[in-house]
């Protein structure tokens, strides 16, 4: 085998190897686009269950307030 075949395979090999690799580059941009959209959704959930949180605690606190004025504390 001569050089020039050998160099002509080394070149084929590591285009097939860039090829590959962008492919994955891609599919992980991909991937961490959707992680991404869902850390927002996951996020944008967690912010309502704080408010939602937040509101029950005062209707805890009205509840406790008229209880403590009904038992005259």
């Amino acid at each position: 085998m001569d050089l020039l075949t050998k160099l002509n395979e080394k070149i084929e090999t590591l285009l097939k190897k860039y090829e590959e690799l962008q492919k994955e580059n891609e599919e992980l941009k991909i991937e961490l686009e959707n992680t991404k959209n869902q850390l927002e959704e996951k996020e944008s959930e967690l912010l309502e269950c704080k408010e939602q949180m937040a509101l029950k605690e005062l209707e805890l606190e009205e509840v406790l307030a008229k209880i403590e004025a009904i038992l005259g504390k």
